[in-house]
């Protein structure tokens, strides 16, 4: 090939796999759903820009091309990637993925530059190549490791499953039931936030412990069917489903079709015992028991929260370090399962007051003279609610760092915004997706928009001061 063969191979080569890198990012984030890239997608705009545009002008002016390429595009899309705050992860299906690129689009150069081809090279053919090559080869690879899941569960024929599922406080009750039977037993639950069925397989394969008596499980979906899945690949023996509500009603559409969803957890042959919300149906039933009226003389404050609760027909007093009042529900779900699990009711109570705050979910930490509330991974509207209300009991100003409710209504959003202004001097409010209603509808002392949240700590540093308390309520990644 002539040198000016070779550059427009090469530049061909490195566009591709700047598109490539572009979707799988965008993948990654969807849960490898190209329909959610395309129809569910939170800045759609960011397609035009970095995917529909660069391929419009690579064949409206070819020969021009790589100026605007190696000028503008490129650099524009590494300054776009080093500003994500969840950039992608280098996974085996990411690196799969891109090997399979490459090796596809130079096959295909390489073939045509030996026929003489002296046009532009192909550009969506190995893009969409590699997409079902790619989308072949999971496929496969899922249901090899599915089996391999399902006989690794199959063996530990001593091994009790607990699946936990809900709208709201799925992590903080995998959680705490995690902490409260492991003072008896020998308990693994799913990492972080592992809930859906491709990561649940892959956490039983790779980290299950083989001595584990007790497995507990987050079952989370963002369609019908996807906790079926979790039920028939586990079949628990002992379910959870806890508070539903309006979140992800972008997904589901109805509160009715939600609830439907998370009661698919129940279909297990195995299933022992099932401890529902009331908030998700009324319908008894011999292996039911409700949850979530049965909490009394409830107080919550910034030292934690005291309740009072039933176990094993006695009333008994609870106290936690943990925050937040609408926590007592995830722990009144830990309660009745340790008791189903046959743990003493003393041996509950000191579990209970001996419990841990989950990382971000309104986790107190005290620094510099400040009292921050880290409630960066809490989405709905009764826990930002509350560390709404337990901000107020502060007597020092009171700052909050939100980018209000996502995949939620406006109403919802309304009602948030009514909260913070009845409670905080300062408000700073991240990101675009609710940047427009909360200009408009805040009324707190100090309003501060950032649209990039990479000038958050500067910002804090500027306008915060000791004795303040500064809430983090919902971090929403900035490709929302």
């Amino acid at each position: 090939m002539e040198y000016p063969q070779i550059f427009a191979f090469l530049t061909n080569l490195l566009f591709v796999m700047t598109l490539g890198w572009y979707l799988i990012t965008n993948l990654q984030w969807y849960d490898y759903r190209i329909e959610r890239v395309i129809l569910r997608h939170h800045k759609t705009w960011w397609h035009f820009v970095y995917f529909l545009l660069p391929f419009f002008v690579y064949y409206a002016i070819p020969e021009f091309f790589w100026i605007y390429f190696y000028i503008a595009l490129l650099p524009a899309m590494i300054i776009w990637h080093r500003k994500l705050d969840k950039k992608v992860v280098l996974t085996w299906r990411v690196k799969r993925f891109l090997i399979l690129l490459f090796s596809i689009t130079v096959f295909i150069n390489t073939l045509l530059s030996l026929k003489g081809f002296t046009g532009p090279y192909s550009v969506l053919f190995p893009i969409v190549a590699t997409y079902l090559g790619s989308w072949g080869i999971e496929k496969f690879l899922f249901f090899a490791y599915k089996r391999e899941a399902k006989r690794k569960v199959a063996s530990m024929s001593d091994l009790t499953i607990i699946c936990v599922t809900g709208s709201y406080g799925k992590t903080s009750m995998k959680n705490f039931i995690a902490q409260v039977l492991g003072q008896k037993y020998n308990v693994y639950a799913t990492p972080r936030s592992v809930n859906t069925l491709g990561g649940i397989i892959r956490d039983v394969n790779e980290s299950l412990p083989s001595d584990t008596q007790v497995y507990i499980c987050e079952a989370g979906a963002r369609e019908v069917g996807d906790i079926y899945a979790i039920a028939q690949l586990l079949h628990p023996q002992i379910v959870v489903v806890g508070k539903v509500g309006p979140q992800h009603l972008e997904y589901f559409k109805t509160l009715e079709r939600i609830q439907r969803t998370k009661l698919e957890i129940i279909h297990s042959d195995r299933l022992k015992r099932a401890f529902i919300h009331t908030s998700v149906t009324n319908e008894p039933h011999e292996k039911v028991t409700f949850f979530g009226e049965d909490v009394h003389n409830l107080q919550a404050t910034l030292e934690g929260i005291d309740f009072d609760l039933s176990v094993n027909g006695e009333e008994r007093h609870f106290h936690t370090n943990v925050l937040g009042g609408f926590q007592a529900i995830n722990i009144n779900a830990a309660i009745l399962i340790a008791s189903e699990m046959g743990m003493s009711s003393d041996e509950i109570v000191k579990a209970v007051e001996n419990l841990k705050s989950v990382e971000h979910r309104l986790e107190r930490i005290d620094a510099g003279g400040k009292i921050i509330l880290d409630d960066g991974y809490n989405g709905n509207i009764d826990g930002m609610l509350e560390g709404v209300r337990l901000c107020s009991l502060h007597s020092g100003r009171k700052v909050i760092v939100t980018p209000g409710l996502v995949e939620s209504t406006e109403e919802l959003n309304s009602e948030l915004i009514r909260a913070i202004n009845g409670v905080f001097d300062i408000a700073i409010i991240t990101g675009s997706l609710n940047a427009t209603q909360f200009d408009k509808e805040l009324k707190v002392p100090q309003k501060i928009m950032l649209a990039d949240k990479s000038q958050m700590v500067k910002t804090l540093g500027e306008v915060t001061k000791a004795g303040d308390i500064i809430l983090f309520a919902n971090d929403a990644p900035n490709f929302i």
